[in-house]
């Protein structure tokens, strides 16, 4: 097969073990950089253009699309699906993921446990949106954020206030959420592919720290998920749609409450914690389910 790996930088560790990994199952692979592709949005003949040639012949497409670049990297995969190129996630289940609130109303409808989130937008919600989500200390979030990046401990409830005030003053949009005290600064990451947990690491923030993103200087273990968690990792990825995806959940008194379903997880964390090969069960995964036109929503949504 030939599979077009959608990324930015070709020397990334995830990007370098996909290409690895297509080419030690004996396949083609070309690292694309989504950002400088340009598409002919004509009728009945959808195309992609890159580097001033016609990208033709591609079987598959990974994308490993950075959350700051979803509008135009999704619009670019979703031009691929229009070609008939099977996605390994569909740009649609992409968007959908990325969207912090509509990812946890699409998860909180279909009865996954979550924690107690208010958005509220007038300034005067502000003291009943804490009281929503349980009172301090509280989670406050940017919607855009990632990889830890716009997330605020509030431990009190002046504190709180004086970072929605702050977030509102930038016209940023925000979420308040309860604080997991419990979790112990750790979190679960399972790992998806194909509708089945095929590892799972926990992430330990680093001390004094509560969020546990590696990124952040967090450290990472394998770890023994419960049945409830296996499920519940396994239904959020169907919900958002996606055939892979790192699901991020906390350990609470009440349950497994899931933080984020993310569509580009990182490959290197949980490799080196599980030892498994992560990016060979990726392409195995495409290997069986790769084929043309067989995108559900064929570019729309």
């Amino acid at each position: 097969m030939k599979i077009a790996i959608l990324s930015r930088d070709s020397k990334l560790y995830s990007t370098r073990r996909l290409v690895d990994a297509a080419h030690a199952r004996g396949h083609q692979a070309r690292v694309i950089d989504h950002q400088r592709c340009y598409m002919n949005i004509a009728s009945h003949k959808p195309a992609v253009h890159y580097k001033g040639e016609k990208l033709i012949g591609f079987d598959a497409v990974i994308p490993r699309i950075g959350a700051s670049v979803t509008f135009y990297g999704t619009a670019v995969l979703r031009q691929f699906e229009m070609t008939g190129v099977f996605p390994l996630n569909e740009s649609v289940a992409i968007s959908r993921s990325r969207d912090k609130l509509r990812s946890l109303q699409l998860l909180s409808r279909r009865g996954i446990g979550l924690p107690v989130t208010g958005f509220a937008h007038s300034p005067d919600d502000t003291e009943d949106l804490l009281k929503l989500a349980g009172g301090a200390p509280v989670v406050i979030k940017l919607i855009e954020g990632t990889q830890g990046v716009g997330v605020v401990l509030a431990e009190t409830r002046q504190a709180a206030e004086s970072v929605i005030e702050a977030f509102r003053g930038l016209k940023a949009n925000f979420l308040v959420q309860e604080f997991i005290a419990e979790a112990g600064g750790a979190d679960i990451r399972c790992f998806v592919i194909g509708g089945k947990v095929v590892a799972s690491m926990k992430r330990q923030g680093k001390e004094g720290e509560f969020r546990s993103n590696l990124h952040r200087g967090g450290a990472a273990q394998l770890i023994k998920i419960t049945p409830e968690e296996r499920s519940t990792a396994v239904r959020s990825a169907s919900i958002m749609g996606l055939n892979v995806a790192g699901v991020d959940m906390l350990r609470s008194n009440h349950g497994p409450v899931v933080m984020e379903v993310n569509s580009s997880p990182g490959l290197e964390g949980i490799e080196k914690a599980t030892g498994k090969d992560i990016a060979s069960m990726i392409v195995g995964f495409i290997e069986k389910n790769a084929v043309a036109g067989k995108t559900r929503t064929k570019g729309s949504g």
